[in-house]
């Protein structure tokens, strides 16, 4: 067992050892035994897994915009096809796609555009619903860059449509979140919009 996934879950107070025996009750539960050959690491390959794919409650976003540079330009800063990978925190299945984020630079001021992909991992690596993250993103980006407006729209496959219940494999859901010019000006919401569908 890795000092790093210790080390993740005691900071939580449960122990690696409860959670893997969790695991082990789950899969007791379905039927499956823990003991036979292909599954006795799986419980401490899984709750590592989660770790890993929750990274983003050990993120902070303020951090993560802090830095900024000077520049001249007030117009749109647009990076799209930001992929990503999500938790869904009603059924604890995957949801991937992609994010396109636009700002509108206020006071001379411009962050790096990895940051902008970065901050759409600190909410993605959590347990959420899109449209919350979406709405998480914009509403960082708009807190901590004080921008003249954002835009966010998120583009997602939800594994808990594709592979349970309904099992419709081809449906993405979209989600959006203008903030400041891009609410109010339908000039600029339609430029942003125009240039992530080219």
């Amino acid at each position: 067992m890795s000092s790093n996934f210790k080390k993740a879950v005691s900071a939580n107070n449960v122990s690696a050892e409860a959670a893997t025996e969790a695991v082990k009750t789950l899969l007791r539960y379905i039927g499956e035994n823990p003991k036979r050959d292909g599954l006795l690491d799986t419980p401490d390959r899984f709750c590592r897994s989660l770790i890993e794919m929750t990274e983003g409650y050990a993120l902070n976003p303020e951090e993560i915009l802090a830095t900024t540079f000077e520049s001249d330009s007030d117009e749109m800063v647009l990076l799209k096809d930001i992929e990503f990978n999500s938790l869904c925190e009603h059924h604890l299945l995957s949801f991937a796609g992609k994010a396109h984020i636009a700002y509108l630079p206020s006071g001379g001021r411009i962050v790096g555009l990895s940051k902008l992909a970065r901050i759409v991992d600190v909410y993605a690596q959590r347990l959420q619903v899109q449209e919350r993250l979406t709405q998480q993103i914009a509403n960082a980006i708009n807190k901590y860059l004080k921008p003249d407006g954002v835009a966010v729209v998120v583009e997602g496959i939800h594994s808990c449509m594709c592979v349970r219940g309904v099992r419709k494999q081809n449906s993405t859901m979209i989600t959006s979140s203008m903030l400041g010019q891009f609410r109010e000006s339908m000039a600029s919401r339609n430029e942003f919009m125009s240039l992530i569908t080219k």
